[in-house]
């Protein structure tokens, strides 16, 4: 499968001042902005911008960020699931995970997320695609928020919506192991019916694959 990637750029107004929002971008396009020492939701700002740089350089990977004009403040990657994950268990060239969203506190509650999942599906060859999204709400800013589990789960469901992410169900242990973790799909329209059918075998392996 040939991973085609139609690059896009906007601007984005914002109560905090004007951002780009982007992408897909390279390794070479990253490494010409400094990456915001606040963006730490998986790991340390420094250690999370090496992982960026090393997805920018996979075949099939997107990311897309949203940046002031000389720093990165919010991104979203797509690529394919990770090899222990269920999610690889059929290899399907066409399934592609969003593998993490995040944006610093400054600019959060004004619709920067929205538009980075907006316009990561923008480019048509994203209609070749099954999206998915593993939520887990131990990924969620709960303290900083001060929402509840089931209020952030609302905002995270409006945000993935905007992308075109619904909630779907699944057998997943991990996903299944707290009511406010989902699993979010967005089914490309391009998307053959034996791909489909694949995803949905997927989806619930049943008790004997643990």
């Amino acid at each position: 499968m040939k991973h085609t990637k139609e690059f896009d750029s906007i601007l984005f107004e914002t109560t905090a001042g004007t951002l780009t929002i982007e992408g897909p971008v390279s390794r070479s396009q990253l490494e010409q902005y400094h990456f915001h020492e606040e963006l730490t939701a998986f790991r340390p700002a420094e250690k999370q911008f090496e992982a960026l740089l090393d997805i920018a350089d996979l075949k099939e990977s997107r990311i897309i960020i949203a940046r002031t004009p000389d720093t990165i403040i919010g991104y979203v990657t797509y690529l394919h699931p990770d090899p222990l994950e269920r999610w690889s268990k059929f290899e399907m060239e066409d399934l592609i995970e969003l593998g993490a969203i995040e944006i610093i506190r400054k600019y959060r509650g004004g619709g920067v997320g929205s538009t980075l999942l907006r316009q990561s599906m923008k480019d048509p060859y994203m209609e070749n695609y099954i999206v998915i999204s593993t939520e887990y709400y131990w990924h969620w800013d709960l303290d900083y928020s001060q929402l509840s589990i089931w209020d952030y789960r609302k905002i995270m469901e409006k945000m993935m919506a905007s992308g075109g992410l619904l909630p779907a169900p699944t057998d997943e242990p991990e996903i299944n192991s707290h009511p406010a973790n989902c699993l979010m799909v967005r089914i490309g329209s391009n998307v053959p019916q034996k791909s489909i059918e694949l995803f949905d075998k997927m989806r619930f392996l049943g008790p004997n694959h643990y």
